[in-house]
């Protein structure tokens, strides 16, 4: 057995780092803890190459006395909690006193701080867990933090960390969290000596989410306010049009802190079920006041996950207040009127009619009969083989050495298949009759003995799935210009995203420039996906590729967009005329597969006309 031994203070700190720091982002959400704590009410965080080069912490707080600086830097040294008893009260953000022992471990760091009541400031040096340097030095009141190259001296932790913009977009998601759990606090956010965050301070929520989030999104709020005996919840919901593919919408704080919890997300989906589409997830910003003793938050050292001793309460709570809300709040997105829409189409500018492809339902493009694929080609020929291996007008079975039952057997309506003689053939057209539409859904078509019923939407989505497909394989790619262009707010993480993919999104007919901030603008999308929502078909594709990102390529790209094809079909429940659907069952003649739509669910199906006697009792 291995001799056992006590590891040494450097070893220990430097464990402890890692469960404390793991990257940039850890080391400003520790260090503004520590100023909100200080009861700072205005704090500057700065960083260049996403914080890996330098992260600097500028508050005007209380400061740290100088007889206490030394002792800030050691291991369980903190001014939050002296017993055991104290865990179950507190009320600070930091309390293990961990922070500045983990950050000088990992990084070179200089501390300049200084009291109200102090005549001077005091600067204090470490780095790698080694003081360097401790003297007295001119200051403001409060406190600043350099912490510069994160993990020098821990080569193997640092090449976990991802580009420089993305621990940017980290970092700038802590600031995000604090500037909204906290308003009455001014935050500043720089990166690399550009401006991304700056708030007010002065105590009014909307106003921050409109300056993180945008217009659209802080003109779509619903206040709630919420309130039982050991629990009070106040913020803001959004109304369900402004949801993402993704929860990074979704902000909630308990007494000043964010934290991810399982329960409080179900209670959010759970209240928002039937208002959004299946994995689209609200605008949330919520805060909570819950009482210190019914909470454990001493479960992880990252404070962020929590533990509570009236969860159930607590879910009910948000379930049923959220609901509430949007029950009682009306939820109809506002859209144009026809005179403005009609002023606005005037204004924008057209693809000339020659540059389009056809995509529409009535079209003047000759269709040409597709080969049929060779496996399909093999398999017509196998089952010609088989039909033949019968005695001639006796239907003798020669395998099973029987002839067939004289009852035919009954038969259920069916999704087609490649290897069934079809309505969608050629030599079918001058005998196939459109009897006329059910339900403003469904057609229904009469061929020899059969009787087809087509779903127009997952028709025309399969045809338009397959045409965008082509387009975007041959570079078949037209823009429309919008007038006036589309401006949407973007989180850093969106951003560099828009900027690595920027030549797949031009690929596609969108045109991107940034427009300052945290604010891109669109001024071309494709042609054959305009006037369908361009916003919502931009932001789905973006939460698409953010979730992918880095793996993200113009495979996954394409394919998401041309599964959005279904935004350019015709509905169900939506009248066509004759000649369109016998255009639409032209175009689905020239697939391979005109079976299914692009999400599987099948486009068209028959019965027989001996299933429909036999229902009719006209077959015993």
């Amino acid at each position: 057995m291995a001799q056992i031994k006590l590891l040494d203070q450097k070893t220990i700190d430097n464990i402890a780092a890692g469960e404390v720091i793991e990257r940039p982002a850890s080391v400003v959400k520790e260090l503004v803890e520590n100023a909100i704590d200080a009861n700072a009410n205005a704090v500057t965080v700065e960083i260049k190459d996403g914080g890996m080069t330098l992260i600097r912490v500028t508050d005007n707080g209380s400061g740290i006395p100088k007889d206490q600086v030394k002792t800030a830097f050691l291991r369980h040294a903190t001014s939050k909690i002296r017993t055991v008893e104290d865990l179950m009260s507190v009320s600070s953000l930091g309390f293990r006193g961990e922070a500045l022992s983990s950050i000088g471990a990992v990084a070179q760091v200089e501390l300049v701080t200084k009291t109200a009541g102090g005549f001077s400031g005091t600067s204090y040096k470490i780095s790698g867990g080694e003081e360097e340097e401790f003297s007295e030095i001119g200051a403001p009141d409060g406190t600043t933090f350099l912490v510069k190259n994160i993990f020098y001296n821990t080569p193997a932790r640092r090449k976990f960390l991802k580009s420089a913009t993305t621990e940017a977009s980290y970092v700038e998601q802590v600031m995000v969290h604090m500037a909204l759990s906290h308003p009455e606090i001014s935050f500043k956010f720089i990166h690399n000596n550009r401006n991304r965050i700056y708030t007010s301070g002065n105590g009014n929520l909307k106003d921050i989410i409109y300056h993180i989030y945008g217009r659209d999104v802080a003109s779509a709020l619903i206040e709630l306010e919420a309130e039982t005996d050991n629990i009070k919840v106040y913020g803001f919901v959004g109304k369900p049009h402004i949801s993402r593919g993704n929860r990074n919408y979704e902000s909630y704080f308990i007494n000043g802190r964010y934290i991810k919890s399982p329960l409080i997300y179900r209670a959010i989906e759970e209240a928002y079920k039937t208002f959004t589409m299946t994995h689209k997830y609200p605008f949330i910003c919520l805060n909570m006041e819950i009482r210190p003793d019914l909470l454990d938050i001493n479960v992880h050292p990252t404070k962020m996950e929590i533990r509570f001793e009236n969860g159930n309460e607590l879910y009910e709570l948000l379930a049923t207040k959220i609901r509430e809300v949007l029950l009682t709040r009306d939820l109809i997105p506002q859209v144009q009127s026809d005179k403005e829409k009609k002023r606005e189409g005037q204004n924008r500018k057209e693809v000339p009619k020659e540059m389009l492809t056809k995509s529409g339902l009535v079209s003047d493009v000759k269709l040409e009969k597709k080969k049929m694929p060779e496996p399909f080609e093999r398999n017509r020929r196998r089952e010609e083989q088989k039909s033949s291996s019968v005695y001639a007008g006796l239907n003798y079975d020669i395998k099973k050495k029987s002839f067939p039952s004289i009852e035919k057997e009954e038969e259920k309506p069916h999704q087609m298949t490649l290897n069934e003689t079809s309505v969608l053939e050629e030599k079918a057209k001058p005998g196939r009759k459109v009897i006329g539409q059910l339900f403003r859904t469904y057609w229904l078509i009469e061929y020899e003995d059969e009787l087809f019923i087509m779903d127009q939407h997952a028709a025309h989505e399969k045809v338009n799935y397959e045409k965008l497909m082509r387009d975007f394989k041959k570079k078949e790619i037209y823009s429309q210009g919008l007038e006036p262009p589309l401006v949407i707010t973007v989180s850093m993480s969106e951003a560099e995203v828009l900027r690595n993919y920027a030549d797949i999104f031009a690929g596609l007919g969108f045109t991107i420039e940034a427009f300052g901030g945290n604010e891109f603008c669109i001024r071309q999308v494709p042609a054959n996906l305009y006037g369908i929502g361009e916003e919502d078909l931009f932001i789905e594709l973006l939460d698409c590729v953010s979730r992918e990102s880095p793996k993200a390529n113009v495979d996954i790209i394409t394919d998401k967009i041309a599964t959005m094809a279904c935004k350019m079909s015709i509905k169900g429940n939506q009248k066509i005329s004759l000649p369109e659907v016998e255009h639409l069952l032209d175009q689905l003649m020239e697939l391979e597969n005109p079976y299914q739509c692009p999400h599987g669910r099948p486009t068209i199906i028959k019965m027989s006309k001996y299933e429909i006697e036999k229902k009719f009792k006209r077959i015993v």
